[in-house]
């Protein structure tokens, strides 16, 4: 196939729905990590028309989600001091900290500006020398690459004024850190394919090994879910733990080398919170000591800020998979796009903003008669 209309083709996701049906003979449980992934399959309606043995989980995988409340007030108390340019992609100027959001700091006078790269808030830094100029670095291992090349760019051009305050996390602890979990339910799970594009699959054999969990790497069209769906129930009915790249348009075992040497060149690896889960191990990047200068949150001193979580907001629980969005109280109700309590409901790829935009307001059948 070689247009991505023939990746939602009909009668090929037939094909592949028949073919799941007929290997499926036990109940499965499978996570797709990915937030993409997840919007993917609440709009075209995948996980109904699964078998009803096949439960999709629905993963950590959203960025904006998992960027915990404390980095949301430490954004925020950037934003709001003199002589700051905040720069940010759109996404995250509705997501809630503990009192207000980036749109409230710029309408009470913040320099807050929605950019579309991070080279765009290094030219910003560039015309302004007399203002420092923040870029707001959150995300997986796929936006990592543009920030360390905006730093490094940084570095190379000397732009002092430019920082960067980061919030990356990495996929693979974050799977370990579900598999430990003693709730943990997840059998199987679909890898996301960007993460993969730039990192390759070398991380992922050691943990379907250690775990005895099928991985299957797999996009974000309908055809490319099912597909790595159809893989995933092939795996586990024949008690299989294998890593299966099924996105080799995308992915190559090995990623993208010129994007991981400047990821080890700017970045090192920390312990890093995750929103709703906690502090893993080992599980994002911080900017490496001789890039230590251009990071925001040591040159603004906001090091030590804590907060803590909403008690009403149940995001952290849709996070890890154990409910799905309408099983929250708040879900529709106190919590809605215009009116979000948790990042879960504010991000274009959050399980609970895909649950409301695509009407799954009520309680699964299980949970209502419970």
């Amino acid at each position: 196939m070689r247009y991505l209309d023939e990746f939602s083709n009909p009668e090929s996701a037939r094909r592949l729905i028949e073919e799941i049906r007929a290997v499926t003979t036990r109940r499965w449980s499978i996570m797709e990590v990915c937030g993409g992934q997840t919007h993917s399959i609440i709009r075209h309606g995948i996980d109904q028309l699964l078998p009803d043995r096949i439960e999709m989980i629905h993963g950590p995988g959203c960025p904006v989600c998992v960027t915990p409340l404390e980095i949301i007030d430490k954004a925020l108390e950037i934003a709001a001091r003199p002589g700051v340019i905040f720069c940010s992609f759109g996404d995250m100027l509705r997501v809630p900290g503990s009192e207000r959001d980036l749109f409230r700091v710029k309408s009470e006078g913040g320099d807050v500006r929605v950019v579309y790269s991070p080279l765009d808030a290094l030219t910003i830094a560039a015309q302004n020398p007399d203002r420092q100029v923040v870029f707001f670095g959150i995300g997986f291992e796929t936006t990592a690459p543009a920030n360390a090349m905006t730093v490094y760019q940084a570095r190379k051009r000397g732009i002092e004024n430019f920082s960067l305050l980061v919030s990356h996390v990495l996929v693979p602890p974050a799977i370990a850190a579900i598999m430990e979990s003693p709730q943990c339910r997840v059998q199987g799970f679909l890898a996301a394919g960007h993460v993969c594009s730039v990192m390759g699959t070398e991380e992922y054999p050691p943990l379907a090994e250690k775990y005895r969990v099928p991985m299957v790497v797999t996009g974000f069209e309908p055809l490319d879910i099912l597909e790595g769906i159809r893989r995933t129930v092939l795996q586990l009915e024949q008690g299989r733990h294998e890593v299966e790249n099924a996105y080799p348009r995308a992915v190559r075992a090995e990623g993208n080398a010129a994007a991981k040497a400047m990821l080890a060149d700017v970045f090192e690896v920390t312990d890093r919170g995750w929103r709703g889960i906690g502090t893993i191990p080992r599980s994002g990047w911080r900017l490496a000591p001789r890039y230590r200068h251009y990071d925001a949150e040591q040159r603004f001193a906001v090091g030590d800020l804590h907060t803590e979580e909403s008690t009403v907001c149940r995001s952290g629980e849709v996070l890890q998979g154990l409910i799905k969005p309408n099983e929250c109280a708040a879900f529709g109700t106190t919590c809605t796009p215009r009116n979000p309590l948790g990042a879960t409901m504010v991000s274009s790829e959050g399980a609970c903003a895909a649950y409301y935009l695509y009407r799954r307001l009520d309680l699964p059948a299980e949970v209502a008669h419970a």
